[in-house]
């Protein structure tokens, strides 16, 4: 157990009654998010509770080959996700999958080799799994909007075309804007952070007991690095999936039937 910090299941249960009274509201102002709040805290308990047995495993084994399994069972599932998101997309798998692969790699890798942290599953199992998760997030953000945009944009891009542009000159601005849209979040909260709320990993630092000049360190650290892992993610998923839009001959493909 972390010094300074001891949770238990009774703990953890009494939590749940700050759920009754979000579900209360719900009920109250006719949201109807019963059902999706139950099935996520349902979720949230049992996928939690399993990947603090896999880490734990992990953990004891000590070994790179498990973290990078765990990664990729992650950036596979992100990429899952992500793609559910944008359905108005053509063929947003492969892009998706080599922004999430990109960065998650790209990312542990620089950290590794600048020294930030040590190549060892304590650190890179929880450094992975926000950089992939904020990157798919970022991603699915940025390609949700790419779609609509292309939806709603779809005669200025055609007479951007009829007018000699290529691809490439059409579809600039939408891309943009969808870069934008995928990273805007996270740099907002990084703006904001110390200010208006506390992140999640100086948090959990300072109720484990460390020294917060310790914990602002180390959230400084992760916001930057996910920062330029958001950026990368949002940039490869939206420059790949912007082509799927268009046919060899820099024609506008039809939109596909819903």
């Amino acid at each position: 157990m972390i010094p300074g910090i001891d949770i238990g299941f009774d703990q953890v249960a009494a939590a749940l009654v700050l759920v009754a009274i979000a579900i209360a509201i719900s009920r109250w102002s006719s949201a109807r998010l019963e059902a999706d709040m139950g099935i996520a805290v349902l979720r949230s308990f049992v996928q939690l509770t399993a990947i603090g047995y896999v880490i734990q495993l992990i953990f004891d084994q000590d070994g790179l080959l498990l973290v990078a399994a765990l990664l990729i069972v992650m950036v596979g599932f992100g990429t899952l996700t992500a793609r559910s998101r944008a359905k108005k997309v053509p063929r947003a798998t492969i892009p998706l999958l080599v922004a999430l692969t990109a960065a998650g790699g790209l990312t542990i890798g620089l950290v590794v080799a600048l020294g930030i942290f040590e190549p060892e599953p304590r650190y890179l199992v929880p450094v992975g799994g926000m950089v992939i998760g904020n990157a798919m997030t970022a991603s699915a953000v940025a390609l949700n909007r790419l779609g609509d945009d292309f939806a709603r944009e779809a005669g200025r891009v055609e007479a951007t075309l009829a007018l000699g542009a290529t691809a490439r000159q059409a579809a600039l601005p939408l891309v943009r804007d969808s870069l934008r849209s995928g990273t805007i979040a996270l740099i907002d909260s990084t703006k904001t952070t110390g200010l208006i709320f506390f992140p999640g990993t100086m948090v959990g630092m300072l109720l484990a007991g460390a020294d917060p000049t310790d914990a602002v360190r180390l959230q400084l650290i992760l916001l930057w690095v996910l920062l330029g892992a958001v950026a990368l993610s949002a940039l490869i998923a939206t420059t790949l999936a912007y082509r799927n839009f268009f046919t060899p001959a820099h024609q506008l493909r039809e939109p596909p039937e819903p």
